[in-house]
Formats: C-alpha cells, structure tokens, sequence
C-alpha cells in the first residue's frame, strides 16, 4: 500500500509517511494539544448537552410534551451529524485550527443567543444553527490527532480528548441544572455560553498550527462521493453501527430519567437531577484508562467489555431505590465513554482514509443521538421508564453482540499483508 498517497475528500488524510516531526508522548507540545483539546471537547459537549436538565423546565414555560422539549437537544445532534459530513472540505481549505477555533466561538454566541429565545420556535431553531457550527470541531479534532500525534501517542491523546468531552457533558448538565434551580433556565443558558467563549480563546492560544497537513481547496462532489470508500470494509461498517447504539442509548438513558425521578415517587429537583450529572467524573477516567488498554491488549478483545457495563447499568437501572438507580447510572456512564474510546480510536486505525472514516462515524454517533432519544420519548409517554428503559436495554443487548462479533474481525494489517482476505 502505498502510504504517501493523498486521498481527496472530507477531512483527507494527510499524514505523511514515518512519525519523525509528529508530537511526541510527553513532550511540551504534547500538552499544549491536549489543554486545547481537552477544552474544546469540554465547550463542545457542555453547549450541546447542557439542555438536557433543562427540559422539564422548557415543558413548562412552553407548554409542551417531554418528546417535544427533548427536540431542544435532538434536533441540534441530527443537524450536527448532517453538517460534520461538510466540515471535512472546509476543514481542507481553511485548516483545522481555523475550522475548530470558529466553530467554538461561534457556538458559544448561539447560546448565548438561545437564552434570549422569546418562544418555543426560536429556541428550537438556535439549537438547530448550533449544531450546523458545532460540527467544525469533533471530526476535526480526531484528524488533527491522527495527523499530528506519534502513533503511540495516539490513544492516550484521544482519550484525553474524550475526558475533556466527558467534563464538558457533565459540566455543561450540572451547572445548568443546579443554576435554573437558583436563578431560572435563560441565566443557565447564559452561565453555559460565557464559559464556552472562555473555553475557545483556551483553545486559540493553545492548539499548535497543523505541521503535518496543508489547506487545500477540495471539490464538495468529489468530498462526498468518496464517504462510499469507509463502508467497503465490513470492519467499519459494524464500529459505525456501535457509534449509532452507544448514543443513542446514552442520551436517551439521561434525556428521561430526568422525567423519571422528578416525578413520583421520587420528586428530585432540578438541582438534584443536575447533581446525578457528576456520575459523568467516571468517563474522564474510563476513557483515558480503557482507551489505554485496548491499545495496549488490542481492541477486538476489550470493546465486549464496556458494551458488557453498559447493559448491565441499563438493568440496574429499574430498581426502584435511588442508591441503585444512580450505581447502574455510573456504570453505564463508565461503559459509554470507555466503549466510545475504544470505537473511535478504533475507526482511525483500521481506516485507510482516516478523517472520512472518522466523519461517518460521528455522522452515525450523533444520528443515534437523533433518533433513539425521540423514539425514546414516545416510549416514555407511552408506558413510563419501562418503555424508555426496555427500549435502551434492547439496544444495549445488540450492541454487546456486535461487540462479541468484533473479536473476530481481521486486523487491517493482515488485510494488506494477504489481499486476500475480505475485510471483517
């Protein structure tokens, strides 16, 4: 194979051959790139998710049903998906740093804005904008880490990253939760966009300029037509199917158990449904840790694990005592965050067209997200957490089968080494 080929398309990978001028693990450069990254992944996922205690309060003011009010974080994860399958090309004309740093500054304004929101149309349409400029930062950032880090210092790098977004989620979550308890849900919303606007001058001053990468202009047909490439190996096409379940489960769990234990017999309130949030300290760990021991173990024989923990917090999760309730909480927090470590890193090193790979997997990521939450939301109308949660549970169980599948897969390396062999 040759290696120094340069694939056009989204997010084209770049990556010159050897590791000689990548950043090196450990080094000042090192840190620089995971303080930025780690603080974009905490403004992404705060603005995106910060909604989410907020919805009992949003179908109050706007009079609205609990499928109608999750739309406020449903509809800016289906237009983020939609719109990271057009962030590869701006990304290759005007570079990955230009690309993250707007988008952060631009999703912290739209927030801000969100606060102001006079009606239920508006909000929903702001939220709808900040997935359209959010997408300029998750798939980016994988690319920026696979072209810039030395190989064995790829997986720690997006671990961290990915504990940046864990802070983020439930940073983002606690503090909105607890402030709308206090002072209202517009001064939440307000807090959440200040701190992003923080987070993204963070990200300015810190992030290294690309070395190993040059801005190009990419033809938008000839990006698109090659996101075919990624599904010809079998490989990829069920690591995207995973990114699908483990959204989908994971914000459709927290989108309704908020519902579930402000209503009888528990009546938590906000601040106390934003305080369950803190579970989230777990994925920064799980995240780095199990991101860690899939490289160093292999990947096709730990990703059972957390798909294995998630499944089994969803079942905790119908026991009626609240000490109970928050453990399968943790555990299925513990499982996601390490699970999408291992799929995402995963995708990168399988991919022989890295950034387009890892576009479609945040393409099918965010779409989970989309469409599992509303379908979540007639199942809870419908017949309570039983509904939601057997829907989640039914889910989880399909993930853990691919999972198990998985530690069959061929690596990549044998796949070139024999052509013959079909990938997968």
């Amino acid at each position: 194979m040759d290696q120094t080929r340069r694939p056009t398309g989204a997010l084209s990978n770049t990556r010159p051959p050897g590791d000689a001028d990548a950043i090196a693990l450990g080094s000042a450069a090192f840190r620089r790139v995971n303080t930025a990254l780690f603080g974009a992944g905490l403004s992404t996922f705060s603005t995106l998710y910060c909604v989410q205690p907020l919805m009992p309060a949003f179908s109050r003011h706007y009079q609205v049903s609990p499928a109608d009010s999750a739309l406020s974080l449903s509809l800016t994860t289906g237009t983020l998906a939609v719109a990271m399958l057009f962030a590869g090309p701006l990304a290759d004309r005007f570079g990955r740093k230009p690309t993250m740093t707007g988008s952060l500054f631009l999703s912290a304004l739209l927030v801000l804005a969100t606060g102001l929101a006079p009606n239920w149309q508006t909000l929903l349409l702001m939220r709808a904008l900040l997935g359209v400029t959010l997408s300029g930062v998750p798939a980016v950032a994988m690319a920026y880490i696979n072209e810039e880090l030395h190989i064995d210092a790829v997986g720690l790098g997006m671990g961290l990253y990915i504990g940046g977004s864990a802070v983020g989620g439930m940073s983002g979550r606690l503090l909105s939760g607890v402030l709308a308890d206090f002072w209202g849900w517009r001064a939440a919303l307000a807090a959440i966009g200040i701190g992003a606007l923080g987070s993204a001058v963070i990200f300015w001053r810190f992030l290294p300029t690309s070395r190993r990468f040059v801005p190009r202009p990419t033809p938008w047909p000839a990006a698109l037509t090659r996101l075919h490439e990624p599904f010809q190996d079998a490989g990829l096409r069920w690591l995207f199917a995973e990114g699908f379940l483990l959204m989908g489960i994971f914000v459709t769990y927290y989108d309704y158990l908020g519902y579930r234990l402000m209503a009888a017999p528990y009546r938590f309130s906000e601040a106390a449904v934003g305080l369950l949030f803190a579970v989230y300290l777990v994925g920064i760990f799980s995240s780095s840790w199990m991101g860690h021991m899939a490289g160093r173990i292999g990947r096709r024989k730990v990703f059972w694990v957390p798909m294995a923990l998630i499944l089994t917090g969803v079942v905790m999760s119908f026991a009626p005592q609240v000490p109970l309730i928050v453990l399968g909480t943790t555990i299925l927090t513990f499982g996601f965050f390490g699970g999408h470590s291992i799929a995402s890193s995963w995708v990168g090193r399988r991919a022989q067209t890295k950034a387009q790979a890892a576009s479609l997997y945040l393409f099918f990521y965010y779409l989970g997200s989309a469409f599992v939450s509303t379908g979540g939301g007639v199942f809870y109308a419908r017949w309570g957490w039983a509904g939601a949660g057997g829907l989640i549970c039914a889910l989880a169980t399909l993930g853990l089968f691919i999972s198990w599948r998985l530690r069959g897969l061929v690596p990549r390396h044998a796949l070139v080494v024999n052509p013959d062999h079909t990938p997968g």
